[in-house]
This record gives C-alpha cells, sequence and structure tokens, in this order.
C-alpha cells in the first residue's frame, strides 16, 4: 500500500478547493485505518466550504462530513472492528449517547469543520466514531447516512416517538426531508411533503409521500396540511428551512411535536405566540444525533429495507461538480464515489 494518498484541501472561504497529496495517516493504538469509498455532501458542507459557516476554521481544512468505507488497518487496542469491515462515519466526533454537552453549537468537534473531514482517499479514526455499515447498503448508499438520516432519526424517532397512524409533515425533498418520509412509511404513518415543481412531486408520491403541496401554488400550506388531514393538523413538522415556524404551528395538531433542523432560508424563525400557546407545540432543535442512535437506525434500515435517494454520482475529481448539483437543489443526496477517480 503507497504511503502517499490524495486529499481535497479547502485554503480559505469561496470554495478555494485544491486536490492536493499528502501522507497516508499511521495507524495508532486506538484508531481504524479506513479506505474511503464514498461520501455524501450535505447543506452544511456547503455552506463551509463557502462561507465557513461563520467559524474561525484552522485552514487549510480537509472538508466533508459524511463517508463509508472499508478498514484496512487497526490498532493494536481496536476491538471493535476488524480489517474487511464495513464502516460509517459519525457526524459528531465521540459523542457515544446522552445529551452530549461538550457537541452542542456548530463549534463543536465535527468531522469536516472543526475536526479534520473525510474527502481524503484514506483516514485514521478513533474506532468510537465509526460504527458498522447497513449489510443491506452500497458504500455510495451508506455514506448518506450520518447526518441526514441521523437527523431525521433524532427528530422523528428518538426525540418525536412517532407512531404508527401519525401524520409527519416534510418541508423539501433534500436529503433530511426525504429521509423524513422514508421513516415515516416504516413506521405506519403518512407523510406529506412540501416542495415545489411537478417534477419533485411526482417523485415524492413515489417514494410513498401521501400528498404533495407545491408551495409556490399555495403558499398558505399550513392550513393545506390541515385541511388534508381533516383539521387535525400533523403530528410531527420537520422544519428544514428556517423561518417557517408559525405556517409550521398553523399545519400542527395539538401537542405536536416541530423539529428544527435546518436554516436553508431564515436564520430565524417567526412565530405567533398565541398560536404556539393553543396547539400546546413542542419544538425540538436537532443537532444530528449520537452514535447508538446511528447504531440503532442502521439496524431498522437494515431490517426495513430502506434505501437511500442518491440524485448524483461524481468521481473523487469532479468535487466541483458536485458542489454546484447542491446548489442546484438535489431530489436527495449527492455523493462523491473515490473509484471513480
Amino acid at each position: 500500500m503507497t504511503e502517499r494518498m490524495r486529499s481535497w484541501s479547502l485554503k480559505g472561504r469561496d470554495r478555494d478547493l485544491s486536490l492536493i497529496e499528502v501522507s497516508r495517516p499511521a495507524v495508532q493504538p486506538h484508531t481504524v485505518l479506513v479506505r474511503v469509498e464514498a461520501v455524501s455532501l450535505n447543506y452544511r458542507d456547503k455552506a463551509i466550504v463557502d462561507s465557513g459557516m461563520g467559524l474561525t476554521l484552522p485552514y487549510p481544512i480537509v472538508p466533508g462530513s459524511d463517508m463509508a468505507g472499508t478498514v484496512v488497518a487497526v490498532g493494536r487496542e481496536v476491538s471493535e472492528f476488524r480489517e474487511g469491515d464495513r464502516v460509517v462515519s459519525t457526524f459528531w466526533g465521540g459523542w457515544q449517547e446522552g445529551s452530549g454537552e461538550r457537541f452542542n453549537g456548530p463549534d463543536g468537534p465535527s468531522l469536516g469543520g472543526m475536526l479534520p473531514g473525510v474527502l481524503s482517499e484514506y483516514l485514521g479514526l478513533p474506532e468510537t466514531w465509526l460504527t458498522h455499515a447497513p449489510q443491506s447498503l452500497s458504500a455510495a448508499e451508506a455514506s448518506t447516512l450520518p447526518c441526514a438520516a441521523l437527523t431525521a432519526w433524532t427528530a422523528l424517532m428518538l426525540h418525536g416517538g412517532l407512531q404508527a397512524g401519525e401524520t409527519v409533515l416534510v418541508q423539501g425533498t433534500g436529503g433530511v426531508a426525504l429521509f423524513g418520509l422514508q421513516f415515516a412509511r416504516m413506521a405506519g404513518a403518512q407523510a406529506i411533503v412540501l416542495t415545489r415543481g411537478a417534477d419533485k412531486a411526482r417523485r415524492a408520491t413515489e417514494l410513498g409521500a401521501s400528498h404533495v403541496i407545491d408551495r409556490e401554488q399555495t403558499p398558505d400550506w399550513g392550513a393545506a396540511v390541515r385541511e388534508l388531514t381533516g383539521g387535525r393538523g400533523a403530528e410531527h413538522v420537520l422544519e428544514v428551512a428556517g423561518g417557517n415556524l408559525d405556517q409550521s404551528l398553523e399545519a400542527l395538531a395539538q401537542g405536536g411535536h416541530v423539529a428544527v433542523v435546518g436554516l436553508l432560508a431564515d436564520l430565524s424563525v417567526h412565530a405567533f405566540i398565541p398560536r404556539m400557546i393553543a396547539r400546546r407545540a413542542r419544538i425540538q432543535a436537532v443537532g444530528v444525533g449520537h452514535r447508538r442512535a446511528q447504531q440503532d437506525m442502521i439496524r431498522a434500515i437494515d431490517a426495513n429495507g430502506i434505501r437511500p435517494v442518491i440524485d448524483g454520482r461524481y468521481a473523487f475529481t469532479a468535487l466541483p461538480e458536485a458542489f454546484a448539483h447542491v446548489d442546484r437543489g438535489p431530489f436527495g443526496k449527492v455523493v462523491i464515489e473515490l473509484g471513480q477517480g
């Protein structure tokens, strides 16, 4: 095995990206050396390479937070993994379970932010920063799980306590939203999808959405959700855009749960407090999730045959083109496959 590898380096804001050659990580007693096979891109990764997401980053850095690969070597103190195991990263480096106080906030120890990211041919990570990959998924599919899928799982299953027969309102058709749709269907719940355009509406319906609302044609979509549910409202809302909280509350059932998971449109939220009180709303901010939740989610994915939606696949050398696809707003996930170049 060569001692050198290729890695993407972010030298500063405005996508100052370069593909460079560096030394391959050495195996330490508690680390696992992984050959990276696929990396999925998140909106958070786009924000990091564009603006630094408001953080004082230690440039140059390696971007990217979500990867899947194969173990090629393990340190002498590693007990959970062995050579040949298929693995995926965890978003927060070291958050095993519980409240995770030191993992809260954008400057916490997350891969591809304050910590080096995953857009390299090889990674050396502590074994507690990895989980086994689903047996039923390819590397490209498995790479989509650590941020987008786990955010939806934490919001709906861990915090929301999603039950069969309930209704989930999913905002958009990005990675978190579509995993939310799939987890809702897995739990026996209905999913209403809020999106734009006939093509995305059709694809969301094919994926199992009970109803689709075009937000451009129906600006008062909160009232539309109540109408579709016979006046009851949705028990769960995946609030991914930011700034939509008042509409989300209009759509919410009594005692319902709003999971605030994103800020695509606005860094602030706007809500009419009497409506919040009238709905007896439970509002929960979600910051991805911990390793134990990821392990639970992966078992559920294997047991229920859930397959992530990948909208675009790119070679390792085509990272700028992959980010351009993220800019356009994919239906699902955009993935870098390292076997392609």
